[in-house]
């Protein structure tokens, strides 16, 4: 496929990161890399740490919540000839030319830029750069990914890796869920070396690993009413069409079936959501289903989605180590641990969505936002994915969705947004709205249009609260927030 002017330039960027390494490893320097902790930083994470095996270089990789005085203490301590920040660092470069200005630095990620960028000391690889969206066309695992292959070509096997942070970070926005922009590149990389298939199939989530009724009971993507967390109408849902649910002694999944009873399947399920008026859900049901080949099937590592969630609960349950090792090629001790760590997530997913659902006040309506008070109850590093969730409930408000965990040995509030499509066309920005109002209240944040987050101090979040409010107010009425240094 021809390439943009914009893509082939951030191509040549990529080769220029990869000088940036190549260099120092052949000095026999030792590089320090730090990752975000979400299912898209980790699989950076897994990327980098392939790409610098092979190098045989000396290095050490940290998965983090964000950049802050603790990295910058790190940096300065052990003094890397070279730090790489993969997944996040875009939006913290002033914190970095204050701190640490004269250490050489690689950033490699996707999210909006903020701060002084003419730093000869810094290197950075951000699609943004070349107006490129970077919440949609391109992740950080996959900014990694391009940098990665700019070193060595060999590092295309890691073309899937780099999708399942796309998928993880939800960049399957375009039309039957399918990844669009630089991700199509690593797809059609990952196809082309026979790493990948992709096919179309109801898009439900456990394709692979859960039986079909509890694939319905399970889904909120859509979400069907009467089957929807209903396992006895979902039994009887599948049993009434004549689907067997077994095969010898194996409950089935969807992967199992074959195409007259998939057929049949989304038939019934596409009348089902029709006769409950739910229309646009049916236009969604059937998309792009990334098929990773040389993983073993009905395993989570076979579907692109499930491999996600599985490297998103390493990085949430403080074991992101389990998360690269299963990047980097590790199928027997990291695997069985990881997926015992995702039931573990599972489980606490859900006992926070219950909690939330309890009480009336733990989820409040602002006049532009909603905002969920976890305050002490809720993982700070799970707020994240308790977001990711309820947001999807409010497909059509124009309102976006914040969450807030405290962290008490810090004294600050863990924030993170969410918008919905809806508030997207109508202007919203939560990066921008974020990175405002937390700098207004003593406190840091940015992202993403759609995703963005924010740490505050303890005694600020109601001001918080009432800033982001008032500035989600403003974007919905046209205006334009003042957005300095801003790619």
């Amino acid at each position: 496929m021809a390439l943009s002017e914009n893509v082939t330039k951030f191509l040549a960027q990529a080769d220029e990161a990869a000088k940036v390494i190549k260099e120092t490893v052949e000095k026999d320097e030792f590089v320090s890399c730090f990752s975000h902790l979400d299912a898209d930083g980790v699989a950076a994470a897994g990327i980098i740490s392939k790409m610098l095996s092979r190098l045989d270089a000396r290095y050490r990789i940290r998965v983090m919540q964000w950049v802050d005085e603790k990295i910058i203490a790190e940096i300065t301590a052990g003094k890397p000839q070279l730090v790489i920040l993969t997944d996040f660092g875009s939006g913290y470069l002033d914190l970095l030319n204050e701190k640490i200005p004269n250490n050489k630095i690689l950033i490699l990620d996707h999210h909006q830029i903020t701060g002084n960028q003419d730093n000869p000391n810094f290197t950075m690889l951000n699609p943004h750069v070349y107006g490129i969206d970077g919440a949609t066309e391109v992740s950080g695992s996959g900014v990694a990914y391009f940098a990665a292959k700019a070193v060595n070509p060999l590092n295309v096997d890691c073309a899937p890796i780099a999708l399942v942070g796309a998928l993880g970070d939800m960049q399957d926005k375009y039309e039957g869920r399918s990844l669009k922009g630089l991700n199509e590149l690593i797809v059609n990389d990952a196809v082309s070396t026979g790493l990948l298939n992709v096919e179309k199939d109801l898009t439900f989530f456990g394709r692979e690993t859960r039986a079909i009724h509890r694939m319905l009971v399970t889904t909120t993507n859509p979400f069907i009413p009467g089957l929807s967390g209903q396992e006895t109408e979902s039994l009887n849902f599948v049993t009434n069409l004549g689907i067997p649910l077994k095969q010898g002694d194996k409950l089935r999944s969807l992967c199992d079936l074959n195409v007259e009873e998939r057929k049949k399947l989304c038939t019934a399920i596409a009348d089902y959501l029709l006769s409950k008026g739910l229309h646009t859900e049916v236009d969604n049901l059937i998309g792009n289903i990334y098929v990773f080949t040389k993983e073993e099937p009905n395993t989570a590592l076979r579907d692109g989605r499930e491999f996600s969630v599985l490297l998103n609960s390493t990085g949430r349950m403080d074991r992101p180590s389990l998360g690269i090792a299963i990047c980097m090629g590790d199928r027997k001790a990291a695997l069985e641990e990881a997926n015992k760590i995702l039931e573990d997530y599972r489980k606490s997913i859900n006992k926070y969505l219950g909690w939330v659902s309890e009480k009336p006040e733990r989820l409040r309506e602002f006049q532009n936002i909603y905002v969920i008070y976890g305050e002490d109850a809720i993982n700070e590093k799970i707020i994240g994915t308790v977001s990711s969730i309820l947001v999807s409930s409010l497909t059509n408000s124009l309102k976006p969705l914040l969450a807030f965990a405290n962290i008490e040995t810090e004294k600050a509030a863990k924030f993170s947004g969410r918008t919905t499509e809806a508030a997207l066309k109508k202007g919203v920005n939560l990066g921008d709205v974020m990175r405002l109002a937390s700098e207004a209240n003593g406190g840091k944040g940015g992202g993403h249009n759609i995703a963005a987050g924010a740490q505050v101090p303890l005694d600020k979040v109601e001001a918080f609260i009432n800033t982001a409010d008032e500035l989600v107010g403003k974007q919905l009425k046209g205006e334009k927030l003042a957005s300095k240094n801003s790619a």
